[in-house]
This record gives C-alpha cells, sequence and structure tokens, in this order.
C-alpha cells in the first residue's frame, strides 16, 4: 500500500512517501522537496550479537550526479569512496537519531539514504535526515521518534526555511536544527558574528517548522506503520549490585572527589574496577561486562551529583570556569605560520601554508563546481588520547570537527582582493580531553595572525556541557571527555569580540528548555571572552610581514581583451615568462593576474614585464628598445614585449649613414623616441633624441658662460 503524506513548508510542498520504493527494508520512504527526492532505507538485524555492549549504528548518505544530470568528474565515471560533503550530510542525520534508539536495543542497524533527484535549489541533506527519521518511523525498529530537520537562514530581518542556494549566500545566518515535537535535538551552522538573541530566535523559528514535519511522520505512522519489535530490558541482579556498591562506593567516591589529570583517572579506575571484578568472580561468575556497566553507571551517577549539589566538577573546577591556557607562536620555523595552543589537557599545535591560486581546492559534485581558497584539516591521531590505533585515512569525526572549525573561521578571512593567497590550516591534535575542534578553532586563529594572513579578529571556541536531573541542572564551560561522555549535552560556540561565528549541539536527552540553552549560550558568552583576552596576550593582531619561506604574490589587472596576448598562442609567452623569472602566473576571466614567486623581485620582474607587454605604444614617449633585425634600409627595433618598430637609416644618427651594419647590430639596446604610428606600424627616430641632447648641452653651455660674464 502507497502511502503519500504531504505539507507546505517554507512555500514549498513537502511529500513523504512509503510502500512503492524499496519495500523489502524494515522501512523506507521517498522524500521529495521541490524537485529534490532522497530515498531512505532502514534495515535492522532481528537479533543483537552475543555479549554486544554498543548500539552498530550505521548511517550512510550517498549523492549520485545523475540525480543533477551530471557525469561524475575525473577518468572513472562512476561514484567513489564517498565525499566530504557526503560525509557531512551523514553526520547530520546520524547525530539527531542516534539518540532516540531505547538504550537496550543493540541491534545492528543501517540507514542509507540515495538522492536520486536533485533540482540545483534544496540541498538534499535535511531531507535525507527527515527520511531517515519517517523510514524508521514505518518500521518495525524501535524508535523512540519521529523527529525533524530543517536549515534556517536570515535575509535582512527574515527567517527563511529551508533557503535556497542563492538565498543562502545572501544570508548572515546558516544553521541546520533537528528535533523532536517539543525538543531541539541537535544545531549544525555557522553565522556573520550574530547575536545570542539572533541565534535563539532561529532556533525558536526551527522549532515551529519541525513540528510540521514531525506531525506528517504521526500522520504516516497511523496509516503505514509497522508493529514495532519489542525490546526487553536486561534485567539486573539486584544482590551483585549491592556488593559492588559496598565494594566500590566509598572508593569510587574517592576517586570522583580527587582532582586527578586524565591519565591518573583512568587508572585508578581500572584498578577499582579490576579489584572489583577479581572480588565477585567466585560469587557472580561470567559477569564482568555487567560489573563494568554497574561501575561505569556509579561513576556516572557520583559525578553529576556532585555537580548538581556542589557545583564542583572532577577537576575541582566550579561550573564557570576555564582551564588554564598556554600559547606558544612560531615554534616551526620552515612554516609559514604556526600556533600550539594548550587549555587544560588538550593541545592542538596548527600550522599555515600559503599558496598560489594553482593550490585552491576544486569540489565537485552534485551542485555548481566551485573552488575552495581556505581550507582547514583537522588530524586526530591515536597517541593524543593515550591509545594504540590503525591510521587508516581521516574519518567521520575528524571531517566533521574540521568542518565545524573551517566554518568558524572563514567569517574573518581576507578578501581575495586583500589576500590573494590560498591558505591551508593544519591542526594536528597532540592531547585531548575535551572540545579539541574548539581548540582548533583558536590555534587556527592564532596561525594565521603568526603567519601574517590580515584576519579582521580574532576568534575563539569553547564547549559547553549540562548535567540535568528532573527540573535542576548544571551548565559547565569548558567540559572535560568525561563530562561530555557522561553528561547530557555538547555545545560548541565559536565565535568574535563581536558575535557568534560557528556552533554545533548535540543533546543526548529530551526536553531541553529554551530557557536552559539561553542560559548555555550567555555562559558560553562569558568563557569565550575569557579565551580571547588570552589569545590576544599572545598576539593581538596579525603580523605585518609574511615568513621569509612563503611565496610572495602581486596581483595586477590587464585588459580582458589582452588576456589572449599575455598568454600567447599555445600558452607561449606566459611559460616563456615564467621560465625567465622563476614565477607563476596565473589569469583570471575578468583580467586579474596573480603572480607568485620565492622572492618580491621576481614577481615585480615580471609585473613590469607584463605591464609592458600589456602597454600601448604613443607618440613621443622615449622608449629602451633591442634590435631583432638589421636590413639595408634600417632597424627593426622592440620597444615592448612583441612590439617591433622600424628605425629608418635616416634617423640612427645626426651624421649620414650609409651603412647600418657600421652603426648597430642584432642585440644591441639603444634608446629610440616614437615618431608616428601609420596603419598599426611604428616609426622610430634615434637622430632626434641625439639632436635634442645635443641641444640641451648647448643651452647648458650657454647658461654656464652667462653666469661667469655676470660674475
Amino acid at each position: 500500500m502507497v502511502v503519500k503524506k504531504e505539507v507546505e513548508i517554507g512555500g514549498r510542498l513537502f511529500s513523504i512517501e512509503t510502500g512503492r520504493y524499496a519495500k523489502q527494508a524494515n522501512g523506507s520512504v521517498m522524500v521529495r522537496y521541490g524537485d529534490t527526492m532522497v530515498l531512505v532505507t532502514a534495515v535492522a538485524s532481528a537479533e543483537s550479537k552475543p555479549d554486544q555492549d554498543f548500539f552498530p549504528l550505521q548511517v550512510e548518505y550517498r549523492e549520485k550526479t545523475s540525480a543533477a544530470g551530471k557525469f561524475p568528474g575525473g577518468y572513472i565515471k562512476r561514484e567513489g569512496r564517498p565525499s566530504e560533503k557526503e560525509i557531512l550530510s551523514a553526520r547530520l542525520c546520524d547525530r539527531p537519531i542516534r539518540p532516540l534508539f531505547p538504550e537496550a536495543f543493540l541491534n545492528e542497524t543501517q540507514i542509507i539514504a540515495m538522492v536520486f533527484s536533485y533540482d540545483g535549489e534544496n540541498d538534499p541533506d535535511v531531507l535525507a535526515a527527515c527520511g531517515a527519521s519517517a523510514a524508521l518511523v514505518v518500521s518495525d525498529i524501535p524508535f523512540d521518534g519521529p523527529m525533524g530537520e530543517v536549515r534556517i537562514g536570515r535575509m535582512g530581518d527574515e527567517f527563511v526555511v529551508n533557503p535556497t542556494q542563492e538565498q543562502i549566500k545572501l544570508s548572515d545566518i546558516e544553521l541546520v536544527v533537528a528535533g523532536t515535537a517539543d525538543s531541539i535535538m541537535m544545531v549544525e551552522g555557522e553565522s556573520k558574528e550574530v547575536s545570542e538573541q539572533d541565534l535563539l530566535d532561529a532556533l525558536k523559528f526551527a522549532q515551529a517548522e519541525i513540528k510540521k514535519i514531525v506531525e506528517l511522520q504521526n500522520q504516516l505512522r497511523s496509516e503505514a506503520g509497522k508493529t514495532k519489535w519489542v525490546v526487553e530490558e536486561q534485567a539486573i541482579d539486584e544482590n551483585l549490585k549491592k556488593d559492588i556498591y559496598d565494594l566500590a562506593e566509598a572508593k569510587f567516591k574517592e576517586i570522583v572527589y580527587s582532582v586527578l589529570s586524565k591519565e591518573e583517572r583512568a587508572s585508578k579506575n581500572g584498578e577499582l574496577a579490576e579489584f572489583v571484578k577479581s572480588s565477585l568472580a567466585e560469587k557472580y561468575p561470567e559477569q564482568e561486562k555487567v560489573i563494568g556497566e554497574i561501575l561505569h553507571d556509579m561513576e556516572k551517577d557520583l559525578m553529576r551529583g556532585r555537580i548538581l549539589k556542589e557545583g564542583i566538577r572532577l577537576d575541582g573546577r566550579n561550573t564557570k570556569q576555564i582551564r588554564p591556557i598556554t600559547i606558544e607562536l612560531g615554534n616551526l620555523p620552515r612554516t609559514h605560520g604556526s600556533a600550539l595552543f594548550t587549555r587544560g589537557e588538550t593541545q592542538s599545535l596548527t600550522t599555515i601554508t600559503l599558496g598560489t591560486k594553482n593550490d585552491e581546492q576544486t569540489v565537485d559534485g552534485l551542485m555548481q563546481e566551485y573552488t575552495k581558497k581556505f581550507m582547514l584539516h583537522y588530524n586526530f591521531p591515536p597517541f593524543s588520547v593515550g591509545e594504540v590505533g590503525r591510521m587508516t585515512g581521516v574519518g567521520r569525526r575528524e571531517i566533521g570537527h574540521g568542518n565545524l572549525a573551517e566554518r568558524s573561521l572563514k567569517q574573518v578571512f581576507p578578501a581575495d582582493e586583500v589576500f590573494p593567497y590560498t591558505v591551508r590550516v593544519i591542526s594536528d591534535i597532540l592531547e585531548s580531553n575535551g572540545s579539541s575542534s574548539m581548540a582548533t578553532v583558536c590555534a587556527g586563529s592564532l596561525a594565521m595572525m603568526d603567519a601574517g594572513v590580515p584576519v579582521s579578529k580574532a576568534v575563539s571556541g569553547i564547549a559547553m556541557g549540562l548535567v540535568k536531573e528532573g527540573e535542576q541542572y548544571a551548565i559547565l564551560s569548558d567540559i572535560l571527555g568525561n563530562e561530555d561522555h557522561l553528561g547530557d549535552m555538547d555545545f560548541k560556540v565559536a565565535g568574535t569580540s563581536d558575535g557568534i561565528t560557528g556552533f554545533q549541539m548535540d543533546i543526548k536527552i529530551q526536553g531541553i528548555s529554551f530557557e536552559i540553552m539561553e542560559n548555555a549560550l550567555y555562559q558560553a558568552k562569558e568563557g569565550r571572552m575569557h579565551i580571547l583576552g588570552k589569545m590576544n596576550e599572545a598576539i593581538d593582531k596579525s603580523r605585518e610581514t609574511l615568513s621569509p619561506y612563503a611565496p610572495r604574490l602581486i596581483t595586477m589587472t590587464i585588459a580582458q581583451d589582452q588576456i589572449g596576448l599575455v598568454i600567447g598562442p599555445g600558452g607561449k609567452t606566459i611559460q616563456g615568462m615564467q621560465r625567465l623569472f622563476g614565477v607563476d602566473i596565473n589569469i583570471e576571466d575578468d583580467g586579474t593576474v596573480n603572480i607568485a614567486s620565492p622572492n618580491k623581485e621576481s614577481a615585480q620582474q615580471a609585473k613590469d614585464y607584463i605591464k609592458k607587454l600589456t602597454a600601448t605604444p604613443e607618440v613621443g614617449e622615449v622608449y629602451d628598445g633591442v634590435v631583432t633585425k638589421i636590413a639595408d634600409f634600417g632597424a627593426f627595433v622592440e620597444i615592448l614585449p612583441g612590439k617591433e618598430g622600424l628605425l629608418h637609416i635616416s634617423e640612427i644618427d645626426v651624421k649620414r649613414v650609409n651603412k647600418v651594419s657600421d652603426y648597430l647590430k642584432v642585440g644591441d639596446k639603444l634608446q629610440v623616441k616614437l615618431l608616428k604610428i601609420e596603419n598599426g606600424k611604428f616609426s622610430l627616430s634615434r637622430k632626434k633624441l641625439l639632436i635634442e641632447a645635443a641641444e640641451r648641452e648647448a643651452k647648458k653651455n650657454k647658461q654656464a658662460d652667462q653666469q661667469v660674464t655676470e660674475k
């Protein structure tokens, strides 16, 4: 049975249909908005694997270029591994649905979203997230949804739901918001230094639109939903629990209440777990996994209880304190800029590389191909958390964290006409205990200033946490890794002294009010300003000079009809200049010429050459020329690159010249004056300059004689 439900969102029809496509999946829907269509399927294994203690959820998002009537780029005309855009879109589906599965449900589950039609205006990523929820809602897979997801922009003072690609370019806010009918679950986005109140208003606007999508899914479920599988909660042996608490509660409380490093705390937790397991091994054989789970919950309860009752955290801070910050600049002498930012036990070593137009990244996919001149790459090696791990390439988490930091920093990146360089920021996380992405924002801002990138302002970032029990809650500034793991919220906010530039929020519980979010945003601003103060003490403006190892760029503009002249037939002219001066020259369609060189002198020489090449000869001007050919009637002299004139035999000297070769040979350099231009031909004179020089000398001698007479 085919069931289709639709509602108007942002002036366009939003529809979800089930029962037509992929009917062997546990649940499948086709989501359509405008002419963009995404098929989303949900499939789960009938049983979980024995002794499995985690939820194996896999979310995949794929864009087929055929959806936009395009061929894939490259030699292999078939889609390959997922692009960065596809990975980020998959995360937008994954993060809001993951907390909505029952805790006891551990069956392997896979969500696949496939874009089959793209209209060039409506981004399929938010449709895929809505489809993931809808596919789970109509399936027999246990799921505490539905949830909806929308993109919000703002043009002027008006918020726009699911803005088109053109509207996004004009917006000062772009955020993706996911939530249930009464709670925000996830926020991801960027903005042009907006206020906390602006962001709250955008979230409230989004919530109203999300409710429409949630109601649509409820209608779909009522007509096409399957009966859900029953998830049996694991029964806890109360005697075992009591014995564990008798053995460990006092000792665990001592650990939780002690100020310890991450490594020390992990070591003591491990020792205690080993003690409890060995003590109870005989009485409760084969219960190691359950004992570990109860100890985990004990630590969680003790940590959260102390925060709510006393306002004291694992490392002894109160809820608003920021960990100690140290900053070092220019540690790496041969990079173009670097910064070592350490906050508590989180550390980022960030480097800057300056490049040319040729170093820009080309991005291709469903949307029109474009280039990026500012890019940030984030790396999280296993040693940063004291672990051994396989290094098999960049993971989804690294791409997501890098994207958040890039979006936060790009708002202050200089315009092309101010700074024509391509910039690559690389953040290597050397230590991690809480919010390495926000450390990347701080380190990236500092490193760009160290490199001399003229950013408009410094940007700092902070991660906020939440502990909530009933109506009682505590908001935590600059959270630790354990506070993220055992808490209820991870809210990252980045910005300048004038406003927010980037944000990301994940909620692990339902029922967070706008009051809590408002308090979290303003507490985040306090922390952000504190961190900015520390950064400004280290460096408060960009350095005035670039690294001696950075390429030197000179930009100039030529007329568009002269581009072919500079390039030359088959690129001969431009290639010759690049070899002659040791530079890299790039010419854009509007006539902008970027010249890059290891040193400024070579770049300037190339610029001067292009000026001469594109200059228009003027009658009466004097030129430094080179003889290119000798003839019986005169010599041909190149006065500008590619422009030759005739120096007639009668114009070579003031005396009669019988033979040109008696005065000139090929390669001679001489000054000539342009006498006239006829039919594009240039007539030159050396004799005229000699006569003028003689007249000046005679005048000078006459003035000298007069001065002698007067004396």
